[in-house]
């Protein structure tokens, strides 16, 4: 039985969802474009309730490895972390199969067809902000997990990216298409770079000075 306080944490949870949602969706106009909202909202709704409910039964996360101090730390911590198959009690996929296949367990029936049938030129706007964080804090992409570590050896590299790119290969997994990681870990590195060079062209100088060299 799932202790009371966590039931309320999953009805907030699944009431800011819904307010998300509607506040992210861009107006439109007509009947057919209303329903597809709803069923977006709905689809979203389902499945994450159902993750919040396993992740319910299975606990709270337990109190994190303090942050490292230093470099060395930091490299000594994540070699630790991505040789363990558990963090804070969590399962790690060891690869992108065992990861859908765990994504696969953690669905039902009726949410993989309603997540199936999304588009997927708009799958990881409704689900990052949800399934995607659920990965990346269960699947300890910020600290450095076995499942992290293998993303990145794909050329995937950030947190948000490594989520997303689960979300696009789940999705074309239940679909029956080609996942084609190379295809999605370029797209993803050179989306990098572009927004890279923008805030390089678009950056403003904070504070400039010249110095005088010291004359010996």
């Amino acid at each position: 039985m799932v202790p009371a306080n966590r039931l309320v944490s999953i009805k907030f949870f699944y009431k800011a969802t819904s307010l998300t949602l509607i506040h992210r969706r861009p107006k439109v106009d007509g009947v057919a474009q209303k329903n597809k909202t709803c069923f977006a909202m709905n689809t979203a709704i389902r499945f994450f309730t159902i993750l919040l409910l396993i992740t319910a039964f299975f606990g709270p996360l337990s109190a994190q490895q303090g942050p490292a101090s230093t470099d060395q730390e930091y490299e000594k911590q994540y070699r630790e972390r991505i040789r363990m198959d558990k963090l804070n009690n969590v399962y790690i996929p060891k690869n992108l199969d065992d990861a859908l296949l765990q994504l696969d367990k953690l669905t039902s029936p009726e949410s993989r067809i309603k997540f199936k049938s999304m588009r997927e030129d708009s799958v990881v706007y409704y689900m990052h902000s949800r399934l995607g964080q659920w990965i990346i804090l269960n699947w300890g992409f910020y600290g450095g997990s076995r499942l992290s570590h293998y993303l990145r050896s794909a050329g995937i590299t950030y947190p948000d990216d490594m989520a997303d790119f689960l979300i696009l290969a789940f999705h074309r997994k239940l679909n029956g298409k080609p996942i084609g990681i190379k295809e999605l870990a370029i797209n993803f590195r050179e989306r990098r770079k572009k927004e890279y060079q923008a805030e390089q062209k678009n950056g403003k100088v904070i504070h400039e000075e010249t110095r005088k060299k010291n004359r010996q």
